[in-house]
């Protein structure tokens, strides 16, 4: 007992010693980290429901209508949730980074206005329409204000993935005096490096979505309601999540290759290569002293020529390794540590990548056990496995974000601002930590709220048939939960 009294003094006395920066990155990686449990699984249900409902308008058969009404309740769960959690990270840029606002504002704040301005506009005026318009707008009206809905969330992520792209890359500005202005819009909103991040993440939306439809179309394959139902729906989301799974995995290579240009010590670190080698070889598995910027590994088993093939399409391609960068960077930048943490780097790096494979695997399998016609409800055993596969591309999301935004530390811009030199210097430390501690208790809540009315929904199940011909102006009640 004494022993867990000194680890919780200890715990208590860093907390206390932590700075203003530290706490306003702790806050700002919480929020961020959290928020974007919400965002794949919107902007894939949005694609999922439209495409339930066209299914409908197609076919006229009423098992799509059902399906797209009780599908429907699940992402307008998570929608709400989503945009109740980002509100929330616009804010912390006045709050605590207030230094990089002024900075970056120019540049920054251009993206960001086009998706609360267009894009947010967008998706939540015909997602109102869609909620309420069962029963007043016609079938071919109603149907388009979905299709736009999941336009309006693919608009937004793209748009705020510019931003966070310029972060990584910054282009397309001049620095003016003690801050940057925007000289193309173009190279902001069109770059590499931003279209193979636009690209990645839709990929990722998808192959989260289609891995939550699969997980309750198993729910209830495995108590044997609405067969005919979710027969169909778990078929569809095994194909969803085997083109998603494919696309995730060719575009995190070229990604990779850019970043490789673009970014080289946060792919350095990724394979925890410390010289730079002509070829280099891959690293499959590396253990390093446990240090927060280790020099060395201790253990790393390799495959020769794997990276320089991967980050350069050359048998023989030279890459850059840590300590030539760190050197490169001391010269050009001036005195100070530029590596990212390696381990962090190293295995959310394996952590993206293993999932990616595995999800591809794993639909591969479900598609293969549904062949001939065959019902998936006969392999009851790959169903329950759906609960767990349930949770990777969660998984998959954070890793690739903790991966993205901290290796690209200590910069907050690359190679522009430091993240030390943009947070709000008037903040305190007990400010900071409250806010923080408010945030966590407040989120907690919400947590717990999410999961119960996702339990809710889905154990209620679709609601009753509405018979078997739906007119065309048949009056409908609005979908709300």
């Amino acid at each position: 007992m004494l022993h867990g009294c000194g680890r919780w003094q200890r715990f208590a006395v860093a907390v206390i010693a932590s700075t203003a920066l530290d706490l306003a990155r702790w806050q700002f990686a919480v929020t961020t980290v959290y928020h974007f449990l919400f965002v794949p699984v919107t902007i894939g249900m949005a694609w999922f429901v439209a495409g339930m409902q066209t299914l409908w308008h197609v076919s006229g058969k009423e098992r799509y209508l059902r399906m797209t009404r009780f599908f429907g309740k699940l992402f307008l769960i998570n929608f709400a949730l989503g945009v109740v959690t980002g509100i929330v990270q616009e804010f912390q840029f006045g709050m605590n980074w207030s230094a990089y606002s002024r900075y970056v504002g120019d540049v920054f704040g251009a993206p960001l206005a086009i998706e609360g301005l267009a894009a947010f506009f967008l998706e939540s005026t015909f997602l109102g329409l869609w909620i309420f318009g069962w029963d007043r707008l016609r079938r071919g009206v109603h149907l388009a204000t979905i299709w736009l809905v999941a336009l309006g969330t693919t608009a937004s992520a793209y748009f705020i993935l510019a931003a966070n792209s310029w972060m990584q890359h910054p282009v397309g500005y001049a620095k003016v005096g003690n801050h940057a202005e925007m000289t193309s819009l173009e190279q902001v909103f069109f770059q590499s490096l931003q279209i193979t991040h636009f690209f990645h993440t839709i990929a990722a939306a998808l192959l989260t979505a289609g891995a939550l439809v699969l997980a309750v179309s198993a729910y209830w394959l495995l108590r044997g309601r609405d067969v005919e139902l979710f027969r169909s729906s778990a078929r569809g989301a095994l194909m969803v999540t085997l083109g998603a799974s494919l696309l995730v995995i060719v575009v995190g290579h070229f990604q990779g290759q850019i970043l490789t240009r673009e970014q080289p010590m946060k792919m350095a670190a990724a394979e925890a290569l410390y010289e730079t080698s002509q070829p280099a070889p891959l690293s499959l598995f590396a253990v390093g002293p446990w240090a927060k910027h280790p020099n060395r590994t201790n253990v790393d088993i390799v495959l020769p020529h794997g990276l320089s093939l991967l980050a350069t399409s050359s048998w023989n391609g030279k890459v850059e390794g840590i300590d030539q960068i760190q050197a490169r960077y001391v010269k050009e930048y001036g005195p100070g540590d530029y590596t990212p943490i390696i381990g962090t780097e190293y295995w959310t790096w394996r952590i993206m990548i293993g999932i990616g494979f595995l999800a591809f695997l794993f639909s591969g399998l479900g598609l293969w056990l549904v062949r001939g016609g065959r019902g998936l409800e006969r392999s009851r055993r790959f169903l329950r496995w759906t609960y767990v596969f349930l949770a990777l591309p969660f998984l998959a999301n954070t890793a690739g974000w903790l991966f993205t935004e901290m290796g690209r530390q200590p910069w907050i811009v690359q190679g522009l601002l430091l993240t030390r030199n943009a947070v709000t210097p008037t903040n305190s430390a007990f400010a900071v930590g409250l806010t923080l501690g408010v945030f966590a208790a407040l989120y907690g809540v919400l947590a717990g709220v999410e999961g119960w009315l996702m339990v809710r929904a889905v154990q209620h199940g679709p609601d009753e048939e509405y018979g078997v011909e739906i007119p065309e102006d048949a009056a409908l009640p609005p979908l709300v939960y």
